[in-house]
């Protein structure tokens, strides 16, 4: 049986104290998350125990520290704190190997990239739904806005670019207007969510040109960072929230879980961020096709999780799409349905500053001409780009929708989703790979659905942590996942072909449609919860599948990511995607 609600400070003070390396040097100050019930409360406990205080984070009630071994166990024995170590965190995307070693010029008999055209994006962008009045948070690498040879800007920011920071050069505040992208991973997905460039038949290829961005930076130059600079970035968001009008926050980032998702502080951040009103768009991850691949922070069953599929370089033949054997795979250890939606995440052109090292990595390079003004494209594959579609996609649906909630949107996201079937008109892959199937952003304008999206949860119970929640997914004695109700039942078909069960295989194939129509999809359907509790018992497989044994503290290592406020020299983790 699954454990039960972990709340209060013993389990946190077991992992702080187990997690101790064994030969640390006592003098030697490690990066901490410290939290407490207010976050002044962590601050004094810092200082008392000698140690230093680099940023508060109001938003999980703590503070990012600097503490020895010595030091460390001071704070953890304090009641009411808990003690958790900077985990490392990386983008989601790999480069794309081209099928040509020459650079390929797109022409009216070539047209530009499509990705708008295969969600619904273009048909509102022709209906002058632009995403116009949206403000779209970016947390990541940072921006380098492409011009030609000529210096003339290609993806046109001006005056939609209202807010750049940057958290890795700081003491305890923020550079404010500089966000410099040295590595390419955050201009090219701040690309594809909002590119207002054309192609030669006047269409955008961006999926929201007419909304507005913050740039955060807050990963490096190596795509890498912790925990302690998200969370910062989520920090700010959440205080300037009003005055900038952020509406979404996109997260194409991610790390692997070590503790139930109400424990992880990074977790933590995210929940509060879309419990103050924001939608929080986040990558599943590259860790597929396996089982239980799901990253931090995509495994909050709140937000919108998006895993990747691709068009096999036939945009305008979807009968041979499918989903990427890198797209990260449900369900999470708690039981949710993840990811929620997919969207095009295969070789994804999009601008980068040309000398960064994810462009390197991406020639052979693509020009697109438009005019008198040309651009080099990139093309990179992973559950990013996909995460960076639909924070796009959430843009245009907002600006059509503006008194749309978090959880009203995610409903509408995933009712008019487009699941991949294969000949049969039976589903290709389960609801534990493509959740509900492709976005359709043109549908969700259009769509009358309403609380379909993470009913039985409760967001401020969660945060309060006075109830936690399980998913509807199971493990059977055999191996198979399988969607269940909690009377015992399971309300899907018994074959697997609703999605509702899966054996954890991944199908190949040359590819299948993504269906308009496939009545069975019901899809929001898996977007709910149960409070965690003795009454409901899980599969110990969910959570024994990964070989966790989160008693026994977390495994982070000290030297693997060392958060310095003032430098970016910050540790990476590889979550290769491969582009199929």
């Amino acid at each position: 049986m699954f454990a039960t609600r972990i709340v209060g400070t013993s389990v946190a003070l077991v992992l702080a104290l187990a997690a101790l390396p064994a030969a640390a040097s006592p003098d030697r100050a490690n990066p901490r998350i410290v939290q407490a019930a207010v976050t002044e409360q962590a601050v004094t406990a810092v200082q008392r125990a000698g140690g230093t205080v680099t940023n508060r984070l109001e938003v999980i009630h703590g503070v990012l520290a600097r503490l020895t071994p010595r030091q460390e166990a001071r704070v953890a024995h304090t009641a009411g704190l808990r003690v958790w170590k900077d985990q490392p965190v990386h983008v989601t995307d790999d480069a794309t190997a081209a099928t040509s070693s020459a650079p390929v010029t797109y022409s009216p008999a070539n047209p530009a990239p499509t990705y708008a055209y295969q969600i619904g994006a273009s048909a509102l962008h022709a209906a002058g739904i632009t995403g116009r009045g949206v403000t779209i948070a970016m947390v990541d690498t940072g921006l380098t806005p492409a011009t030609d040879a000529t210096g003339k800007a290609y993806d046109n920011w001006a005056g939609r670019i209202v807010k750049q920071v940057d958290l890795l050069h700081m003491s305890t505040t923020p550079y404010q207007n500089y966000a410099f992208d040295r590595y390419g991973h955050g201009t090219h997905i701040t690309s594809i969510a909002g590119s207002a460039a054309k192609d030669a038949y006047g269409n955008y290829y961006g999926i929201a040109p007419g909304a507005n961005f913050v740039v955060l930076r807050a990963l490096g130059y190596t795509g890498g960072a912790t925990y302690g600079s998200v969370i910062l970035a989520l920090d700010w968001i959440v205080q300037h929230r009003a005055e900038n009008n952020i509406r979404v926050v996109n997260l194409s980032l991610g790390a692997t879980p070590e503790s139930y998702y109400w424990d992880d502080p990074l977790a933590q951040a995210v929940m509060r961020t879309w419990q103050a009103g924001i939608v929080v768009v986040t990558a599943s991850g590259n860790s597929g096709p396996r089982a239980q691949t799901v990253n931090v922070p995509g495994n909050v069953p709140y937000v919108i999780t998006v895993g990747a599929m691709t068009d096999h370089y036939t945009p305008y033949d979807n009968t041979d799409d499918r989903l990427t054997s890198f797209s990260s795979v449900g369900p999470t250890l708690e039981g949710f349905v993840k990811p929620d939606v997919v969207a095009p995440g295969g070789h994804i052109l999009a601008t980068m500053p040309v000398n960064a090292p994810d462009a390197k990595t991406a020639l052979p390079y693509v020009i697109f001409h438009v005019g008198d003004a040309h651009a080099t494209l990139f093309p990179l594959s992973g559950t990013s780009m996909s995460a960076a579609v639909t924070s796009g996609a959430v843009a245009l649906l907002l600006q059509a929708n503006p008194g749309l909630t978090p959880d009203e949107v995610k409903c509408k996201l995933m009712a008019t989703a487009q699941p991949a079937v294969n000949q049969n008109g039976k589903l290709a892959y389960s609801v534990f790979q493509q959740g509900s199937g492709m976005i359709n952003v043109l549908a969700a304008t259009q769509s009358s659905a309403t609380h379909c999206a993470n009913q039985g949860l409760d967001i401020n119970a969660d945060l309060a942590g006075t109830s936690h929640f399980g998913g509807p997914a199971n493990r059977d004695k055999k191996g198979n996942f399988y969607i269940m109700d909690m009377d015992g039942s399971t309300p899907f078909a018994s074959d697997g072909s609703d999605g509702g069960q899966w054996s954890g295989q991944y199908v190949g194939g040359t590819g299948y449609t993504w269906s308009k129509t496939f009545a069975a999809s019901r899809g929001y359907t898996w977007s709910k919860g149960y409070t965690w509790s003795k009454g409901y018992t899980w599969s110990k497989g969910l959570a024994a599948s990964r070989g966790y044994t989160w008693s026994k503290g977390l495994p982070w290592d000290d030297d693997s990511s060392p958060h310095q406020a003032t430098t970016d020299k910050l540790g990476s983790v590889a979550f290769p995607a491969r582009e199929e």
